[in-house]
């Protein structure tokens, strides 16, 4: 028997035959497109994902300092002056600002008293609330700026989405 020897060149032995040592440019496009594909899908649905979380926690938060002035009210038979006079006065809405607080005591006229689409005050004691992601707002709950704040209403009634009051 005898050695049988391949006398062509290196170039011609491995033509026709396709070497499997790495991606091809096609495959990294294919690839770099699926990912771009699965980004367009999933980021809207965290964003709504995160908006949704966030405004279920100021909702809870607002809750939670609601109760705390319902116990001051008990004690002392009018809403604290402020969130401080309860120990809340450091604490942020999910977007890092301070929830804001207003005691009707001592208040002269409607005008800062958050207002529903009849322009009639939503709360008769204090109005509590976060500005929501927006960081704007004014009193009547159906300008625009105010429609994605996060509102107790009906005296502690409501709380949620100034949009869905």
């Amino acid at each position: 028997m005898g050695v049988v020897v391949d006398t062509r060149s290196p170039r011609t032995r491995n033509r026709g035959r396709r070497s499997n040592a790495g991606f091809t440019l096609l495959d990294l496009f294919i690839g770099i497109a699926v990912v771009g594909i699965l980004l367009a899908v999933a980021l809207p649905s965290y964003s709504r994902y995160v908006d949704r979380s966030n405004t279920a926690a100021a909702i809870a938060d607002i809750a939670k300092i609601h109760l705390a002035i319902e116990a001051y009210v008990m004690n002392s038979d009018a809403p604290p002056p402020d969130l401080a006079a309860i120990g809340k006065g450091g604490l942020l809405d999910p977007w890092g600002r301070p929830y804001e607080y207003l005691s009707f005591t001592g208040l002269k006229g409607k005008g800062k008293m958050r207002k529903d689409k009849n322009l009639v005050p939503i709360n008769t004691e204090y109005d509590l609330y976060s500005v929501g992601p927006d960081g704007d707002s004014v009193p009547p709950l159906t300008a625009k700026p105010s429609r994605d704040d996060i509102v107790m209403a009906n005296n502690g009634g409501f709380i949620g989405l100034a949009s869905d009051y």
